[in-house]
């Protein structure tokens, strides 16, 4: 008996915690119930689907239809769910300023008359789950600011603020959305464009846009955008008529042009929808008003109406497909892209490869390349702009040497194994070939596109077409003291080496040695960088006859010597150089041939004897 009286404890327990958990937890607060009872309606915002206003014998009825509000009443259209939202949320916090009780009513039937209460003009319903009474509004009371108040089938009536009044008293277009459309510019996949030249169509592939009709091109993704945002934030100026009477007063009756908006999720992105009975947003735009010029009509399929829309719009008409056109030189997937061949007939060819985040010259048994430098090449072509779009179709190659290029640039992918999605090998996605120069520029056609640009001439200049060009700037990569032995030949020769103590004394000689000056020169010698590469040595390098030779070993065997040699000025102020180790020529700072040339005999100091006989004479 002990354990089924427990039993039935723990039942009664568990059903009392369940209540409190499942009820006494919505169950307001005592200063929310304050706040409620102070309310003049209490409801919850997201359970109302609809609005009802009466005000005299206008009627305005809203509804609420996949999270957007629409008027029903006196006409159907978008309704600005930013107004009604703000409507509503002023009703829940709308209070009530005093109490007129029901005894004080019925003790005076007139009362009701007096405030406006018996046959109240301005009404407003609140439709949805659980939705409170009508409000019925009366008269403005004698407080400034306050009015009186009724809740249908309530024998008391309130004093209120007057603000909810104001805003409900609007016109029915007061509640309809400027805003042209709910689309944002995001949204949109493709756009097409008519007027009495002809038609042009843009489709997005991707992250880009792409001109489809009258030619097919790249699109300028920015200037595309913009287009579309002149609709999508477009605001209305004026609410004129249904588009189902006589368009011709609006000149929409055979529109200056048309302009429509698929979104990404439209099934009919595939055709071209003119008609409010298709898929699509169309924007036709007609004639001006007579006395606003500053407008112009337009016909919107979405909405079924015929409105004005700032004359601006009509720029559109105007667009052609060179505005919208694409002026890079090139798109580069850089995500893909593994490697860059740069042919110029007579020169060969150099094969740039990525190797993770840096680059090698694959066509020089992957050397270190300039890293840097190819991704400025890189930089450089994606945001090269052509100056002139010279022909639409490449039927006269041989005219712009465009037949046997003076040189030519591909963009490739490489894979090295065989996978389910890829064969081994190079993938080229895209070709640059540059032909004859014309004054300022150089005539150039991208590989995949039918079409002949121009571009700036001293593109040519920024791509190295010598691989000893591409060469990494690192010269030495060693550490100071790691260097055992150093010679230095300018007007003389002087050798030093590292002893035991990691002190420096001369091969030949007994003068005091610069420590100081020492450790600079070795720290610029042993991490030396090129501040660029000229290419293949040539006698105007003035190597054959050197002003400086610095070699050195990083051994105490010394049987690897390394070799620097400094000949004569470059331009900038620089000079140029090589080292046995690599191949061509390439420039050091001046700054770094100071260095290198710093005196490695310390001075010899007076004696003090000396220093005393000249000190009185020095301040005479």
């Amino acid at each position: 008996m002990k354990l089924k009286t427990t039993l039935i404890l723990l039942v009664i327990t568990a059903a009392v915690f369940a209540y409190m958990f499942f009820y006494e937890r919505k169950a307001p607060t005592t200063e929310e119930a304050k706040r409620q009872a102070q309310n003049v309606i209490n409801f919850s915002r997201e359970k109302i689907d609809g609005i009802a206003i009466q005000n005299g014998d206008d009627k305005i009825d809203l509804r609420r239809r996949d999270k957007k509000w629409r008027l029903e009443t006196p006409i159907k259209d978008q309704a600005d769910s930013s107004l009604i939202e703000n409507l509503l949320l002023n009703l829940e916090s709308w209070q009530k300023d005093a109490t007129i009780p029901a005894k004080e009513l019925e003790a005076d039937k007139s009362k009701l008359n007096e405030y406006g209460l018996s046959k109240s003009k301005l009404r407003l319903k609140l439709r949805g789950e659980d939705a409170p009474p009508e409000i019925l509004f009366g008269k403005d009371a004698a407080l400034e600011g306050k009015m009186y108040v009724r809740l249908e089938n309530s024998k008391e009536t309130f004093l209120a603020a007057q603000s909810i009044k104001k805003e409900i008293e609007k016109k029915a277009a007061e509640f309809r959305d400027r805003k042209l459309t709910d689309l944002i510019t995001a949204q949109v996949s493709r756009v097409v464009l008519k007027t009495a030249t002809g038609e042009m169509e843009l489709q997005k592939k991707g992250d880009h846009w792409e001109i489809v009709k009258p030619l097919r091109a790249r699109g300028d993704d920015q200037k595309i955008a913009d287009l579309i945002a002149q609709i999508t934030t477009a605001r209305i100026q004026q609410f004129v008529a249904d588009d189902r009477g006589d368009l011709h007063p609006y000149g929409l009756a055979e529109a200056r042009g048309s302009i429509t908006l698929f979104a990404q999720d439209d099934k009919s992105a595939g055709r071209t929808g003119s008609s409010r009975g298709e898929q699509g947003q169309v924007l036709q735009i007609g004639g001006a008003p007579e006395k606003e010029k500053d407008q112009v009509y337009v016909r919107f399929s979405a909405r079924a109406f015929v409105y004005t829309l700032p004359k601006k719009i009509e720029e559109i008409l105007n667009t052609k497909p060179n505005d919208v056109r694409d002026r890079h030189l090139v798109r580069i997937d850089t995500n893909i892209l593994d490697r860059i061949t740069i042919d110029a007939p007579g020169k060969g060819k150099t094969v740039l490869a990525r190797k993770e985040e840096n680059w090698t010259i694959a066509s020089r048994k992957n050397v270190p390349a300039n890293s840097s430098e190819v991704r400025r090449l890189i930089d450089t072509l994606q945001n090269e702009q052509v100056t002139k779009f010279v022909e639409e179709v490449a039927s006269d190659l041989p005219k712009y040497g465009l037949d046997q290029p003076q040189l030519q640039l591909t963009f490739s992918s490489f894979a090295s194994e065989n996978t389910a999605e890829t064969k081994a090998g190079e993938r080229p996605f895209a070709t640059i070939a540059f032909g004859k120069v014309d004054g300022d520029n150089v005539y150039a056609r991208l590989g995949d596109e039918p079409f002949i640009v121009a571009v700036r001439r001293g593109l040519l200049e920024q791509i190295f077409t010598d691989p000893l060009q591409w060469q990494e700037l690192s010269i030495f990569k060693f550490k100071p003291e790691q260097i055992h032995r150093f010679s230095v030949v300018a007007d003389k020769e002087l050798s030093l080496v590292r002893g035991a103590n990691n002190q420096w004394s001369w091969l030949k000689g007994s003068d005091a040695i610069d420590q100081v000056n020492v450790e600079s020169l070795l720290n610029t010698l042993s991490m030396l960088h090129a501040v660029r590469w000229v290419g293949s040595t040539a006698p105007q390098h003035a190597l054959e006859k050197p002003q400086l030779v610095i070699t050195f070993t990083t051994s105490p065997d010394d049987k690897a010597p390394h070799k620097l040699t400094v000949g004569g000025a470059a331009p900038d102020g620089m000079w140029f150089a090589r080292v046995d180790e690599r191949e061509g020529t390439f420039v050091i700072s001046n700054p770094d041939l100071n260095a290198l040339r710093l005196p490695l005999v310390k001075p010899v100091e007076p004696s003090p004897a000396v220093s005393a006989s000249v000190t009185p004479s020095a301040t005479r």
